[in-house]
């Protein structure tokens, strides 16, 4: 069902009315300056962070990718969103106190201060590829999707146009325009999205949308099924639709045989991995050395502030499934259980089929325009901190290291530009992709666990060389790859935990044997005014017990089919050989370890209230659920 009369008209005024917002921000408050442009002169309130966190964090994968999985696989999915609200907390409490001491603009930035300029440089290359052609491409491809859909246009036609409304406020006004656009976009966010769950839950429930929970969980209890066993599958719609066609997404003959649209559940949330193992290095990863999701921190007023719009993040995460998972679940249950005929032939067409069939006129709109609001903060975000990267981290370091502020601001203006482009050229590539949050994350996973490791390392571990991250980085991507290769069968949640354990043994190995000293005279363990050496080391022992031990323990206890024995036993060494080596470690300190001082992680009281509120609100989510 396409979009048409007061629908197209709300839709149409919204679109053009954020256009215009965002010119006139751009034009009213123009920047001047490289801190204006990229980081909006530091000048951010709480709400303001908080509010952009989430408008950047939630969009089409999310709200079309999410409820593509909870189409498929229930509500498991949601653990993205759920672990992220605790994981908000903790990067709030100990990553961004080091940042903002260290006044950075970006993440590789920070990597030079730390280590030096040739891993700074590898993690620029790297993140601006990500960026561009995983995270910017599949966030167009999702949203262009939905648009081909509900205006029925070619998607082709949809990529241009999320471009051209993405490049109204991103390129020229810099973070403060994207910032104060999705202040606005995040309140429609959450109206059009509780109003779209609303429609179809009411259905599902005759008018009432607790009734309608209550019967999805009722009737489709493995939906609700928080922590999947190896033998848990699921039916992929993608490949049932192509076996029933005989061809491809892409217009090929299929490959496909009998038995393929079967596929595991635990592949792809690989149970307990989920609270305890690999889902830590994604969320930590995401929300706590991602460019384009901590650049709103950075621009805070002060420390106090940027850990209020956190923590008020935190509580909007909790909300999020509502809207990103339970629409999709409820698609599923009109199939299955009612014989409706859901209309769609791969899964991540789920929500704009509800959007189009379960919405009433008028809010349809409101709730498109929500959908798009939604794209165009995160490829806003993204086109921004890849254009800051590219600017700060290579156009200002190689090519011109003396450039103007003017000169600065106008190559971010291009950079962006063409981050966009790339990004559109890219998006149509994955139509024949199924669930494509789940290939975000993966393909992301091949380098976040060597990224985790070189940050918080860096951070917490006084030891560590900078050749020492330099290979840990190196080796990441090629490491993952060889071992997706070699146990296919392995969870990708899984295989980053074995990286973490395999890049943390390298850190430290490497470390010992190419430190070059030189801060152990006024940095040793009982340095006053410093955190403690035992208490860092008891930190990053707790930080291998969760993501690694943990794991290795699970796989002990719950053997995968595929997965080799001496995989498992390769995890439970790994995971005692990193802690043995924290704490028989005598190397000196690096000579650009960071001065930890225990006022640095001192929080306000309101600030660990909240903390308390959430950490108690996934207890009893899990507990009910789990």
């Amino acid at each position: 069902m396409q979009l048409q009369g007061i629908d197209l008209i709300i839709f149409g005024v919204y679109i053009v009315g954020v256009i215009l917002f965002g010119i006139w921000i751009a034009n009213r408050e123009k920047a001047a300056t490289a801190s204006d442009y990229f980081l909006a002169g530091r000048s951010l309130p709480w709400w303001a962070v908080g509010g952009s966190l989430i408008a950047s964090n939630i969009s089409a994968e999310q709200i079309i990718g999410m409820n593509g999985s909870g189409f498929e696989l229930g509500l498991a999915i949601a653990t993205y969103e759920l672990m992220a609200a605790i994981t908000l907390i903790i990067v709030a409490k100990f990553l961004l106190p080091v940042f903002l001491k260290k006044e950075i603009y970006t993440m590789p930035q920070f990597l030079e201060e730390r280590y030096d300029g040739t891993v700074r440089t590898i993690m620029s290359v790297m993140w601006i590829a990500l960026f561009v052609f995983v995270n910017i491409a599949t966030v167009i491809y999702l949203g262009a999707l939905a648009i081909e859909q509900l205006l029925d246009v070619p998607l082709y036609m949809g990529i241009i146009g999320l471009v051209l409304y993405s490049a109204c406020f991103s390129i020229f006004g810099g973070l403060k325009a994207v910032v104060w656009t999705d202040v606005v976009q995040v309140v429609v966010l959450l109206l059009g999205g509780t109003i779209a769950a609303w429609g179809i839950l009411s259905f599902v429930g005759d008018g009432s949308v607790f009734a309608g929970i209550s019967e999805l969980y009722r009737a489709l209890p493995g939906h609700f099924e928080m922590l999947f066993e190896p033998d848990d599958t699921f039916i992929s719609k993608a490949a049932t639709t192509e076996l029933a066609t005989g061809v491809d997404f892409a217009g090929n003959p299929t490959e496909l045989v009998a038995g393929d649209e079967i596929q595991s559940s635990f592949n792809l949330l690989p149970g307990m991995a989920l609270l305890l193992g690999g889902m830590w290095i994604v969320n930590t990863y995401y929300w706590g050395f991602n460019q384009y999701i901590i650049q709103r921190a950075l621009a805070a007023k002060n420390l106090p502030e940027a850990q209020k719009g956190i923590a008020f993040a935190a509580f909007m995460k909790l909300f999020i499934p509502f809207f990103a998972v339970l629409p999709g679940i409820a698609a599923y249950y009109l199939l299955v259980e009612k014989g409706i005929d859901v209309d769609i032939d791969k899964a991540d067409q789920a929500f704009p089929w509800v959007l189009g069939n379960y919405v009433g006129e008028g809010f349809r709109g409101l709730t498109f325009a929500a959908l798009v609001a939604a794209i165009g903060s995160s490829v806003s975000s993204m086109v921004n901190s890849a254009s800051t990267i590219f600017t700060i981290d290579i156009y200002n370091k190689f090519i011109n290291p003396g450039a103007s502020q003017k000169r600065q601001v106008t190559m971010g203006q291009i950079a962006a530009a063409a981050s966009l482009i790339i990004g559109a050229i890219v998006a149509p590539q994955l139509a024949g992709a199924g669930q494509v949050f789940q290939i975000i994350q993966e393909y992301t996973g091949f380098l976040s666990p060597g990224v985790l490791v070189v940050f918080i390392f860096g951070m917490f571990y006084r030891r560590g060389t900078s050749k020492a991250a330099l290979v840990v980085i190196l080796l990441g991507v090629p490491l993952s790859l060889f071992f997706k290769f070699i146990m296919p069968d392995l969870a990708f949640l899984d295989r980053m935990a074995l990286m973490f354990l395999i890049s943390s043994a390298l850190m430290i190995g490497l470390s010992a044997v190419t430190s070059k000293g030189g801060g152990v005279a006024k940095n040793t363990a009982t340095a006053e005014g410093l955190v403690s050496d035992m208490k860092i080391r008891n930190g990053i022992a707790l930080i291998v017990i969760v993501i690694g031990l943990c794991t290795a323990i699970r796989l002990f206890m719950q053997p995968v089919p595929g997965v080799p024995d001496w995989a498992v036993y390769l995890f439970g060494i790994l995971s005692v050989a990193v802690l043995a080596l924290i704490y028989t470690d005598k190397q000196e300190d690096d000579y650009k370890a960071i001065d930890l001082e225990p006022s640095l992680f001192r929080t306000r009281m309101g600030f660990n209230i909240a903390a308390l509120a959430v950490i108690l609100i996934l207890a009893l989510i899990y507990g009910f659920l789990a």
